[in-house]
């Protein structure tokens, strides 16, 4: 590995990208080799530019930062993984634990901040915003199985039963996964149940 950190910036906002890029550039030891405005070209750029660390916001375009970084991970272990969030979610803490990132912390913080973050998740430690990890513990973890977050995923833009059966379940099937992911919530419907899956980070 070289002296220079080489960072990979994935940001689907273009003036916090270029920001983020300027700060981490005033670094000696750091250089942004790469930036994308999405999480399905993560991958690629990766590979391509022989990066050693990724930079991750969680809501873009393609795909959501942590399933980059999954599929980071899976394809290239030796990158490390920091996930940038503008929302504290505790579900996106854990989600993004289970991905395999390195690091999760506020796009907010101090450059500094990030820039030693880069640092530490290089050098083999994780690093976790102490905020985000208090809000994680007590938020408890996520009551919902894989299909039942699948399905409400699908019933966030208010697909009817049959629509959701698209997803290869049968209606009553489908129908199921709600009612039971509606009590795991204690909700009286669907929509209740997206808002709250989705102020948790369990979407």
């Amino acid at each position: 590995m070289s002296s220079t950190i080489k960072v990979l910036l994935a940001e689907d906002q273009s003036m916090v990208r270029e920001a983020l890029a300027a700060l981490l550039g005033l670094e000696d030891d750091i250089e942004v080799v790469a930036q994308v405005a999405r999480g399905d070209e993560v991958l690629a750029a990766a590979r391509e530019h022989d990066v050693d660390v990724a930079l991750l916001d969680i809501e873009m375009p393609g795909c959501t930062g942590i399933e980059a970084a999954a599929r980071v991970h899976a394809a290239l272990p030796d990158v490390k993984l920091v996930v940038l969030t503008t929302f504290g979610r505790p579900g996106h803490l854990r989600s993004a634990m289970e991905a395999g990132a390195d690091a999760f912390l506020v796009k907010d913080a101090p450059a500094a901040q990030l820039a030693a973050a880069v640092r530490k998740v290089l050098a083999g430690e994780r690093v976790i915003d102490p905020t985000l990890a208090a809000a994680a513990l007590a938020g408890g973890a996520n009551p919902l199985t894989d299909r039942e977050r699948e399905v409400l995923r699908a019933a966030a833009d208010g697909s009817t039963n049959a629509e959701l059966a698209a997803l290869h379940l049968s209606q009553g099937t489908v129908r199921n996964y709600l009612s039971t992911a509606i009590q795991k919530l204690a909700v009286r419907n669907r929509a209740e149940a997206v808002r709250i899956a989705r102020d948790k980070g369990w979407l």
